[in-house]
């Protein structure tokens, strides 16, 4: 009986059934290849390194292949890895599922879909409010079964849903002290913001991005959800409401250098970019953190700049936290 990837101690041998979530193929300094593997299963996420790997491992031992892992759990700088001793690609007459290698998002997604929809029931305005409900029930298995992104936060099966209600319990606790806000606006803009990932993205396992997520991207791809959902409901293609509402998406990157083809120009639309960014920048660290000994420092988190953050040794507050990954 295999046991859970993260159940392995330090210095503990380990025989495992994981999947390979990201497998790239590297140059030693000395011009040797390896491939830098991350293994996954439902418990969560460990490095490893093959050494001394040929082109036709790099095709073995890709991404989203499920493997029988042979190693050992060591320490290195403070953060777990893998020593490898071997590898064997499991077949699928083995009787393995992909979907049991998919860590999810640390809410019920029944609870996730209940809460939203009472923050649909406060969207006033009723183009907003109809162009939500349309999309949502237009892209619903999608939207609460994707991550919300390939690897830097959220990228758990439901961390769309669960990137999407953060960010609405944020915007709410913004509204209610800054009563100049338009409340259904900026809770339409969180709803869909992202929403266009549910055709950036592949889906939970193994996750790549999509021919139309490569060569549009989803702020694009939601405008044009948003505009298709306007023509059916039979809307002004051209009125001030689906025109404000296609900004706040078209802008939530909030800078050119971000990807985003438009400047925030509404009060609404500065506040959904800096709630998206806080949330995911806050997941990230958080997700760093809950991987790392205290007394330690994070790995170099990539999304906030190479920045690597430390874990006191007394955290209490991120101890009881719910782990994210």
């Amino acid at each position: 009986m295999y046991k859970h990837l993260l159940d392995y101690n330090d210095g503990e041998e380990l025989e495992a059934i994981v999947l390979i979530k990201n497998s790239q193929l590297r140059h030693t300094q000395k011009g040797k290849l390896y491939l830098a593997l991350s293994f996954g299963d439902a418990s969560g996420e460990i490095r490893g390194n093959y050494w001394d790997a040929t082109n036709q491992d790099a095709a073995t031992y890709s991404s989203g292949t499920i493997v029988e892992l042979d190693g050992k759990r060591e320490e290195y700088q403070g953060q777990p890895q893998i020593k490898i001793y071997g590898l064997r690609v499991v077949g699928p007459e083995e009787g393995y599922d992909l979907n049991q290698f998919v860590k999810s998002a640390p809410e019920e997604i029944s609870s996730m879909k209940d809460e939203i929809n009472q923050y649909v029931f406060e969207i006033l305005n009723p183009t907003w409010n109809r162009i939500v409900r349309y999309l949502l029930k237009k892209w619903d298995k999608r939207f609460f079964d994707y991550p919300a992104g390939k690897s830097n936060h959220h990228a758990v099966r439901g961390g769309l849903a669960y990137h999407t209600l953060s960010m609405l319990r944020d915007a709410k606790a913004i509204v209610d002290n800054y009563s100049q806000v338009d409340r259904s606006l900026l809770y339409a803009g969180c709803i869909l913001h992202d929403m266009g990932k549910v055709l950036e993205l592949s889906g939970p396992v193994a996750t790549q991005y999509t021919t139309e997520g490569n060569l549009i991207g989803h702020l694009v791809l939601i405008d044009e959800q948003i505009m298709l959902a306007a023509r059916e409901l039979n809307f002004d293609l051209e009125s001030e409401d689906v025109l404000l509402l296609r900004h706040m998406v078209l802008s939530h990157h909030g800078k050119f250098e971000y990807g985003s083809p438009k400047l925030p120009a509404l009060l609404e639309a500065e506040l959904l970019h800096r709630i998206d960014d806080l949330d995911a920048s806050l997941y990230a660290i958080t997700n760093a953190l809950q991987n790392t000994r205290p007394g330690n420092f994070t790995d170099n988190i990539m999304s906030q700049g190479g920045r690597r953050f430390y874990r006191p040794k007394n955290d209490e507050a991120l101890t009881k936290f719910k782990k994210l990954e």
